[in-house]
């Protein structure tokens, strides 16, 4: 589809990215071999990887202008990992590039049986420290920018940059893949947070999925929303309401949640969107907070274009990256994020089937 029929890219579309760069290393297999075997790949692909690499590459074939401090050392890896990402039109003018050690890669074992990816990663040397980022560099990547984006690595580095983009009140999104060192450190600075899972109950120790959603807007004030990616079960989103919504009705966090999930349609293939009206939300034992709920599907991807999930959740945070950025709203901005990721998901590696904003499958959504 011509470019010229897709409505204008967002006015605001400059992105600052910090954190983990890669090479990955990607063998499908039938199956998943047992300990001691010795099992041929049916196919190889060598390419980028990293959650903040891979989201910024999603945000740049999108049509915004992503920037992104990381740090790689100066072997072929490194050299490669630049390479591609300037291809995809990411600024990497800002990484810290390493005359010693070596930079990250990862081995990616893709199940053909199961549609499911095991990752072994070895994590780059020497580690990304905040004397490297000077604060002419920090203000310059800082310069213009729309929104930053911490996937959680280089958390020392990242916490500097969050600060300076605090200061300058720059709506900040942070990724909570799992625990890790700073990361609550982060969360602190968080405008909106995008979570696994298992994060939420494991971060607030709360009693259920639903009020750990309730408990983490009461932790973190600053937070407008937080989403948490569910794979082939789409997500669920929690926006904190603007005005406070004080003749809101009050419901059970956890109760809403289930009616909404009732009346999703199944039926239908193409990611969608259902949220309740501005309600007062409460959990028992953690408190309440008026906002809306919003559960979102993923698409019913036929298991012959299945091909391999690697990355599926960084291009959903690089596709809420360009939402955010364009003013979507949640009811159009939770389906669009969803069909990035799944169309990533129909070719081998994390990058190799991320869309361009004039792919025909995104033209509803755009």
């Amino acid at each position: 589809m011509s470019s010229d029929s897709l409505p204008p890219l967002p006015q605001n579309r400059i992105v600052l990215g910090c954190g983990q760069v890669a090479v990955d290393f990607l063998a499908t297999v039938a199956s998943f071999p047992n300990p001691d075997d010795k099992i041929r790949s049916t196919s190889l692909k060598v390419q980028g990887g990293g959650n903040a690499g891979n989201a910024s590459t999603c945000a740049a074939r999108l049509g915004l202008d992503p920037r992104l401090i990381s740090k790689v050392s100066n072997d072929s890896h490194g050299k490669g990992i630049l390479e591609e990402l300037e291809a995809d039109g990411v600024d990497t003018s800002f990484f810290i590039v390493s005359e010693k050690g070596n930079s990250s890669f990862t081995y990616v074992i893709v199940d053909s049986q199961t549609k499911t990816r095991t990752c072994i990663h070895t994590p780059g040397y020497p580690p990304l420290i905040p004397e490297e980022l000077s604060l002419s560099s920090l203000l310059s990547a800082l310069d213009g920018v729309n929104m930053v984006y911490f996937d959680g690595r280089h958390h020392e580095t990242a916490l500097v940059v969050a600060k300076e983009a605090a200061r300058k009140n720059i709506p900040i999104l942070v990724e909570a893949e799992r625990e890790r060192e700073g990361l609550d450190d982060l969360l602190d600075f968080a405008t909106y947070a995008i979570c696994s899972a298992k994060f939420p109950q494991a971060w607030t120790e709360a009693p259920s999925f639903s009020s750990a959603l309730i408990s983490m807007l009461l932790r973190l004030p600053k937070l407008k929303f937080v989403i948490v990616t569910l794979g082939e079960e789409g997500c669920i989103m929690l926006e904190r309401s603007v005005n406070g919504g004080s003749d809101a009705e009050e419901m059970d966090v956890q109760c809403l949640l289930e009616s909404l999930k009732l009346i999703k349609d199944d039926s239908k293939t193409i990611p969608t969107c259902i949220s309740s009206v501005e309600t007062k939300l409460s959990a028992d034992g953690i408190g309440t907070i008026t906002g809306q709920l919003f559960v979102g599907t993923a698409e019913k991807i036929p298991p012959s274009e299945l091909v391999d999930t690697t990355g599926a959740g960084d291009a959903f945070i690089g596709a809420v990256l360009y939402a955010l950025c364009a003013g979507m709203p949640p009811e159009k901005m939770l389906p669009f994020a969803a069909q990035v990721a799944a169309t990533g998901c129909r070719a081998l590696g994390a990058r190799t089937g991320l869309p361009l904003r004039t792919d025909p499958r995104l033209v509803s959504f755009l």
